[in-house]
């Protein structure tokens, strides 16, 4: 009787575990506010159509080229905001994105945006030494230059970018975070990460990882 029930318990827990439902992918989260509240939203959900979304820009980059939304398109990317002469947490952020640079070399779908935050000083030229310095490969990694309000109001508005948040920060107050910003195929925002931390990278990489494994 007692090796009766032991057979038949062993005969459901076979049942159980050949019937388990399959766990769901890991999925990163959306940033839809400046206070970088994550927030799990599923395409099936009403307000998925309305996700906060990077709007179309337009910057030059170190080789003279233009970066717009059309450079990122179908990709995934890393964006972040510097100046040359800076020399306190940039050089921690550069170091930190050569690391994401040399991970992802050879792979097409993940690249690079580093705007910077002192165009009137940071020209071409200027950004094009700097690339020569710092090992920046061109087409993976994006040294942007431009218009200030534009870049300003892209980087506090959009990006929610800045020493307190970004959204409420003066139009004209001096741009300075350490942020480095991961966004999906379809500019949206899905990481926030500490660009001076090199433990942070690991995380980036593996949330880049989640992020290539969906469909949508």
């Amino acid at each position: 009787m007692i090796q009766s029930l032991k057979n038949n318990t062993l005969a459901w827990l076979i049942v159980l575990v050949g019937c388990k439902t399959a766990p769901e992918p890991m999925s990163l989260p959306f940033i839809n506010q400046p206070d970088f509240t994550p927030e799990w939203i599923k395409a099936s959900d009403s307000n998925y159509s309305s996700i906060h979304q990077i709007p179309n820009f337009s910057f030059t980059n170190q080789d003279n080229q233009p970066v717009t939304e059309k450079t990122v398109e179908g990709k995934i990317y890393v964006a972040n905001f510097i100046f040359t002469r800076c020399n306190n947490i940039c050089p921690k952020m550069t170091t930190n994105m050569e690391i994401l640079q040399q991970k992802y070399k050879e792979d097409e779908g993940v690249i690079f945006l580093s705007h910077s935050v002192t165009p009137e000083m940071d020209s071409v030229p200027v950004l094009r030494k700097f690339a020569t310095d710092k090992g920046v490969k061109s087409g993976k990694w994006h040294l942007l230059t431009g218009n200030k309000d534009e870049i300003y109001e892209l980087a506090k508005q959009q990006y929610y970018a800045g020493d307190t948040i970004g959204f409420y920060q003066k139009r004209n107050e001096f741009l300075h975070t350490e942020n480095f910003i991961l966004v999906d195929k379809h500019r949206r925002i899905r990481g926030v990460y500490n660009g001076t931390l090199r433990i942070e990278m690991d995380r980036l990489i593996e949330d880049i990882g989640t992020l290539k494994l969906e469909n949508e």
